[in-house]
């Protein structure tokens, strides 16, 4: 097992990346296509890693369970991408994003690291410009931008709602030109299933092919997971239903430590559950929050008026409503950062203020904007004392142009017209800022296996701003891992090829056949998402958005028991050399069954609050911060990365220390 060494370079913090660079080895160019890359997962951090890889030279196999890298969860982002460019001359610089990552992420990030993902973000802009990436325009022609949560400043860069989909058609017209040059093989419809490790070293992996069911054998001198967060443990988020912590988790099992998994974030803007038969969630772009306003009615008998349909939300005014954002949080208002923002909803909803048939629900609001929209547009076009019905007229053509397929998203689900009606949210599991431990140079505690993305745990600490999902994963894999990787795979130019035939592999690929069999020839009685829905509703119950020690011990111990039945009872019909969808959603549950525990033995451990995190037994008592989020510097500043021993309950925690020398560690206000 390798030493927990974060590798953070020596020197000040705004030189450490470019001297870091300029000190680690490289690899010839001539060497590069002598040496193979796997990477799992062609989603934004590994599909830019494969572009650019393979663009300097070396021969990558990407892999995909998705039937196209186009269908990789990345597309389903909606808002934006930070950059420090100060375009709109406000102020914003390299530090500022810096400072503001590291607050919002509650003071539980790696300086070092932080500090680079700001360093590098603008290089992200340009590069995707280049790739035809439309970004939105202001009048001038000029990148345009909007603000999002924990943030003074206008950074976010943006394509409608639809900005995940454009970054991964730009990542994905850079990965179709190496596969039509032959420097990257893709292997769609295919699930990695395990590491190999020889002589230390992690050298390949063991893959099943969705379609034939065929287990195979592919090496590589070095490994990169890129697979997404682990979000779907909870059953009901705003993954897509196929995402899953398999790969992360495969490679935990074979030794790479698994950082911090209680930090989930919970976003605030997120359709709300219709029902008990319901599968996923939908997200309403954080982007809302610039033009929307956050409230409930300020009376209960409001409230209970409009769930019985005796009132509807446009028939209180502007003195009955309480815009409790704006009124706890004056300086930021309705753009706190996400976990500030979630509490508050939840803490409104459960003194009784939620206003659907469940009591779980918020209005998001656009009148204001759409007023003050069309009062603007009026000016522009010299429409003297416009009437109501035309400030209306231009107020929704203006919120249309920036956010309207989303409006379009929500009233094909909720069937009501949020330009008339304020929209319903709710927060929701969408990010998990946990995973696995990497050092600076995004290695795992495997020699030779990385892991870069939501994959691993590096940039957000105990909370994700928003827009920087986007911002972390192309950075990674577009202007980290392409330097970095050379540094290790420097020493394996004259290694050739490995071969699939060693012993290594052949067990791996045995043991992946049995775990399939046994899973295979259970023929229990209850069905995969049985399960799944289970452990879902043990964790959002009792490790969601408020935990304490008796809860979570509950759950630890509820969760065994559900992965106890599971491994006796649990039914996948079909076979195993077949396309066989339960198959390889009993696979995903497995591990699931596995990570919940850890994650909530990693949460029963963090006994304080930060960012997503939220202990109930740490809050404020008093003063200006009373009910908010207490942190614990003293006893908790540190990465939690926790070794596999077999049972969950038996992990060994690894503690890497953070230290602040360019940012003062002090309590969050967004007052």
């Amino acid at each position: 097992m390798s030493k927990l060494d974060s590798k953070i370079p020596e020197g000040p913090l705004k030189d450490k990346w470019t001297k870091h660079k300029n000190d680690i080895n490289v690899v010839n160019p001539a060497n590069k296509r002598h040496i193979d890359i796997i990477v799992v997962g062609t989603g934004l951090a590994g599909g830019s890693a494969a572009a650019s890889l393979a663009e300097m030279g070396y021969t990558v196999k990407a892999f995909a369970y998705q039937d196209s890298p186009r269908r990789a969860h990345s597309i389903a982002a909606q808002g934006g991408i930070n950059a420090a460019k100060n375009y709109q001359n406000d102020g914003d610089s390299t530090y500022r994003l810096f400072y503001d990552t590291v607050k919002g992420g509650d003071y539980r990030a790696r300086e070092a690291n932080v500090y680079r993902l700001a360093e590098v973000s603008g290089n992200i802009i340009d590069q995707c410009v280049a790739q035809g990436v439309p970004f939105a325009r202001d009048y001038g022609g000029l990148l345009d931008n909007r603000s999002f949560g924990g943030v003074l400043v206008s950074r976010t860069f943006y394509a409608k709602g639809q900005t995940g989909q454009q970054l991964l058609l730009g990542a994905y017209s850079a990965m179709n030109r190496q596969i039509g040059k032959g420097k990257i093989t893709m292997y769609n419809r295919h699930e990695m299933m395990d590491l190999v490790i020889v002589d230390g070293k992690a050298r390949g992996i063991i893959a099943r092919n969705m379609i034939t069911g065929e287990i195979e054998k592919h090496s590589a001198h070095a490994v990169v997971i890129a697979s997404g967060g682990y979000g779907n443990v909870f059953y009901l988020s705003t993954n897509a239903m196929g995402s899953n912590v398999s790969a992360a988790w495969k490679i935990h099992k074979k030794g790479a430590y698994f950082a911090n998994p209680c930090y989930t974030q919970i976003h605030p803007t997120c359709i709300p559950r219709s029902g008990e038969n319901q599968s996923k969630l939908t997200l309403m772009s954080e982007s809302l929050r610039n033009d929307g306003r956050i409230w409930v009615p300020k009376n209960l008998e409001d409230v209970k008026a409009i769930r019985e349909g005796r009132k509807k939300p446009t028939d209180l005014s502007e003195e009955e409503r309480d815009y409790y954002l704006e009124r706890r949080y004056p300086a930021f208002g309705n753009l706190v950062p996400r976990d500030v923002a979630s509490r508050a909803a939840k803490e409104r909803c459960d003194a009784g203020y939620g206003v659907n048939a469940t009591g779980e629900a918020v209005y998001l609001d656009f009148k204001s904007a759409i007023n003050r929209y069309g009062n603007e547009k009026a000016h522009v076009l010299g429409i003297h004392n416009p009437s109501e019905a035309k400030i209306i007229e231009l107020g929704e053509k203006v919120v249309e142009e920036k956010y309207g397929n989303l409006f379009q998203m929500y009233e094909k689900i909720v069937d009501e017209n949020p330009y008339k009606t304020p929209m319903m949210i709710y927060p929701a599991v969408h990010y998990t800022m946990g995973g696995v431990w990497v050092d600076y140079n995004l290695m795992t505690t495997i020699p030779g296996c990385y892991a870069a993305g939501e994959a691993n745990f590096s940039d957000h600490g105990a909370n994700r701003l928003g827009a920087s999902a986007l911002m972390q994963g192309l950075a990674d894999g577009y202007f980290v891992l392409p330097y970095t990787i050379g540094d290790y795979l420097a020493n394996d130019i004259r290694t050739g090829k490995i071969s699939t035939d060693l012993p290594e592999f052949n067990q791996a690929a045995n043991e992946v056949k049995e775990r399939l069999e046994k899973l295979i020839n259970l023929k229990g009685t209850k069905s995969v998402d049985y399960f799944h829905k289970r452990l879902g509703k043990v964790m959002w119950d009792k490790v969601g958005m408020a935990r304490n020690a008796e809860g979570l011990k509950e759950a630890m111990d509820e969760i065994k028991q559900i992965r106890e039945e599971f491994w006796k009872d649990v039914r996948v019909p079909g076979g195993m050399n077949e396309l066989n969808p339960e198959l390889e959603k009993a696979t995903r549950v497995a591990d699931f069954l596995e990570l919940g525990e850890l994650f909530a033995k990693d949460a029963l451990e963090r006994n304080e609050s930060c960012g997503g995190h939220f202990r109930e037994e740490s809050v404020e008592l008093d003063g200006e911060q009373k009910g908010e989020a207490k942190r614990d510097d003293k006893n908790f500043a540190y990465v939690a990365a926790w070794e596999y021993k077999g049972d969950p309950r038996d992990a060994v925690m690894h503690k890497e220390e953070l230290t602040f020398n360019d940012i003062e560690l002090k309590q969050r206000s967004y007052k």
